[in-house]
């Protein structure tokens, strides 16, 4: 009986182990990236680009076509010839018809294709390769912003987590504060407003304590929802804010050339320009070759298959076209292009500008963040420590439970100001890293 329970035991912590899985913050970003649905659609848009090429490229090459045709004709087609041709005895004037042909026939055709030169096919080729890095960038630029979206989560996360811990605390040695409150109470040393006091700061504390909780869960579900996990699923965090708050002090540099929206608009223009080009070509001539091999049977029978003549025909060709006059629309096309261009263009000068003014306000944000959360750090060791001299003063009966009271909510607001403070740094760096591109990087 005894085996048998342990074994029981044994299976359930396994089982629970196994729901209950802790991640680091590259963990979490690392799993977001194997298991993210938009990962896995923005892979597929640079298969279905790839295969976009492969479709231009076959219009370049050999195209071969079989087909078949029968008749049946239901009438014979009427040829009218001079009597003479048969006759030379015939009167001057006098004609001749019979029907010509027979009542079914069957073709065999093979015919091959091929592109000898067409200016449009060359910058379709062109475009597709840029398409294809087009692709890729944004497919990149996904990753970043799943990655961003998971460091944003668990730093959250990690905050409402030590700011739980903190809470946990605080009500402990506030209901330990009431239970000698009351026993002083009991022996008369202090009053009935005093013990109340306590009590209003303990039920502050069990409030407190469940917006933390709160705060805490809804933030484990945004960082699931963030990696794709699902919702229902435990997770618990590896990491604490000490150890991201070393990362995030770190500081790196970049550029905003490589910022993905820089990246991603350089290219729309390269496809521009790739547009305005295939549209002057369409002014090019385009020549083609062509080749056929067919056979017809002629039957009046339906034996087609019979030991009778199939009659050959063999052709080859080529075929050159040349626009001449298109009253004016083509030039109309080209002039959109080139509008086109130009406003791509132009958006790129005023995404570049907007990166700057990004730059200067991430970079303020992220050293003004500093200051204050190494200010707020500061200010909750001393209001700690004004806590701490106060409860040793209480104590000795040189406080009452009401400044005891008053010196625990102002370590109960700097606290909370810690604590914002440590979110606005964390965002501040990693809006910072993803103004640079530097978060898939320093992943």
């Amino acid at each position: 009986m005894n085996k048998l329970l342990c074994f029981l035991l044994l299976c359930s912590t396994t089982i629970f182990g196994q729901n209950n899985t802790s991640y680091s913050l590259l963990e979490a970003q690392d799993f977001a990236l194997k298991n993210h649905l938009s990962i896995k659609n923005s892979a597929l848009a640079i298969e279905k680009s790839e295969e976009l090429k492969k479709e231009y490229l076959a219009i370049g090459l050999p195209q071969v076509s079989a087909n078949s045709g029968f008749n049946n004709f239901l009438n014979l087609p009427v040829q009218v010839v001079s009597a003479k041709f048969i006759n030379p005895n015939a009167n001057e004037g006098e004609v001749v018809s019979f029907k010509g042909g027979t009542d079914y026939s069957l073709l065999g055709n093979v015919q091959v294709n091929q592109l000898l030169f067409n200016g449009s096919y060359f910058v379709a080729l062109s475009a597709s390769r840029v398409l294809i890095e087009m692709q890729k960038t944004l497919d990149l630029q996904t990753k970043e912003d799943v990655v961003f979206n998971v460091s944003q989560a668990y730093h959250l996360a990690a905050v409402a987590k030590e700011n739980l811990i903190f809470v946990d605390s605080m009500l402990l040695l506030s209901e330990k504060l009431l239970e000698k409150q009351k026993s002083f109470f009991e022996v008369g040393v202090i009053t009935q407003e005093e013990v109340d006091q306590m009590n209003y700061a303990v039920l502050s504390a069990k409030n407190a304590h469940e917006s933390s909780k709160l705060q805490y869960n809804n933030a484990l579900a945004i960082l699931k929802l963030a990696m794709f996990l699902p919702l229902d699923q435990e997770i618990s965090l590896t990491e604490t804010t000490s150890d991201l708050l070393k990362k995030s002090l770190l500081v790196e540099g970049g550029f905003i050339s490589d910022n993905f929206n820089f990246k991603i608009l350089e290219k729309q223009i390269l496809l521009d320009k790739l547009d305005l080009k295939n549209k002057k070509m369409a002014f090019f001539p385009i020549l083609k070759a062509q080749f056929q091999h067919s056979y017809v049977a002629y039957r009046n029978e339906l034996n087609f298959f019979a030991n009778q003549s199939w009659y050959p025909q063999t052709s080859w060709g080529i075929q050159f076209s040349i626009p001449i006059y298109s009253s004016g629309s083509g030039r109309a096309i080209i002039s959109q292009s080139k509008i086109k261009l130009m406003q791509d263009e132009n958006t790129l000068k005023i995404t570049e500008q907007a990166l700057k003014m990004q730059e200067i306000q991430a970079s303020n944000n992220f050293i003004g963040s500093k200051q204050k959360l190494a200010l707020q750090k500061e200010n909750i060791e001393l209001a700690g420590k004004i806590y701490a001299n106060t409860l040793l003063k209480e104590k000795i009966g040189k406080e009452s439970s009401i400044v005891v009271t008053q010196k625990y909510n102002q370590l109960m607001i700097a606290q909370s100001q810690y604590i914002g403070s440590m979110v606005e740094l964390f965002q501040s760096k990693i809006t910072l890293d993803k103004l640079y591109n530097q978060i898939l990087i320093t992943k």
